[in-house]
């Protein structure tokens, strides 16, 4: 099925110990990048939360936020850095003398200084967080996916409608073919009446003349490239069981080229008036397919 890169989910997990609350967004990006937005002590399961993600997604720039509450009691005690609690009394000390003020000799306020004592949580902290994580984190990829899907499948239906008005200008080009030619023998004999007067034109040099022009502007090998890009495209869509934007971008290059040969080749107001808007929807293709996965 057809997927837009961008989307958004969200996943809700909750136990006797932790509730976890995740977003999954994102946006257009040429190639996978993943940015986790987590507490810091969650980040042991940083790898893993981007290996399931990566199970979801090909391409575009995604970001997963996470909410992550523990729930349980924890014991807990103090740690003293001895070292920093006695530079802090030194350096205190040596203020106190070089400004001639009271010794600095209460403990709280020494205690009080960043880094002296620290709370260390004897309980490990992650103790059945994963589970819990990681089923958050797939509920809100499968929410992501499926409006990504729903969003591939509007896209798809405007790809459908461009193929076919491209389709339609093409029939309309190849029509013109005879008639381009035809205007050239018009053009040739008019021409050489008015340099010969009255005198008798060389039917076999105007055929020949018209054969090499015919030769010159015959664009039905452009033609015949278009429509089978055409019908690749189509048949992508149809059946995309796998990241297609890439192959649908470089077919669109080779639509692209192949309309400017056409205009080159055909020298003809008509085809260059098709050519235009041709090449209009070809840009509208090119600007969708970006948001492709």
């Amino acid at each position: 099925m057809l997927r837009s890169m961008t989307g958004f989910g969200t996943g809700l997990s909750e136990t006797d110990d932790y509730r976890v609350a995740i977003e999954v967004k994102a946006v257009n990006q040429r190639y996978l990048d993943i940015e986790i937005r987590a507490p810091h002590m969650l980040d042991v399961f940083t790898e893993k939360m981007k290996t399931k993600a990566k199970e979801y997604a090909s391409r575009g720039k995604l970001t997963i936020g996470v909410q992550f509450l523990d729930k349980r009691e924890r014991d807990q005690e103090l740690r003293l850095d001895k070292p920093l609690a006695i530079a802090y009394h030194k350096a205190l000390n040596e203020i106190s003398d070089l400004l001639r003020l009271p010794r600095p000799d209460d403990v709280q306020s020494i205690a009080a200084y960043p880094g002296v004592l620290t709370v260390v949580e004897t309980q490990d902290v992650f103790d059945g967080a994963e589970p819990v994580l990681l089923g958050a984190l797939e509920q809100a990829l499968r929410q992501f996916t499926t409006m990504r899907e729903v969003e591939g499948e509007n896209l798809k239906a405007d790809f459908m409608e461009r193929i076919g008005k491209l389709s339609g200008y093409t029939e309309e080009v190849a029509m013109l073919g005879p008639e381009i030619v035809r205007q050239y023998r018009e053009r040739l004999e008019t021409t050489i009446k008015e340099f010969l007067n009255d005198a008798e034109i060389d039917e076999a040099r105007i055929i020949q003349e018209t054969a090499i022009y015919s030769d010159r502007v015959n664009f039905t090998e452009e033609m015949v490239r278009l429509r089978s890009h055409f019908e690749q495209f189509r048949s992508i869509l149809e059946n995309a069981e796998e990241p297609v934007g890439r192959k649908l971008d470089f077919l669109i290059q080779e639509m692209n080229r192949e309309v400017n040969t056409t205009a080159s080749k055909a020298n003809n107001v008509r085809a260059a008036k098709l050519a235009v808007e041709m090449k209009s929807e070809i840009e509208k293709l090119r600007e969708q397919v970006q948001n492709i996965e």
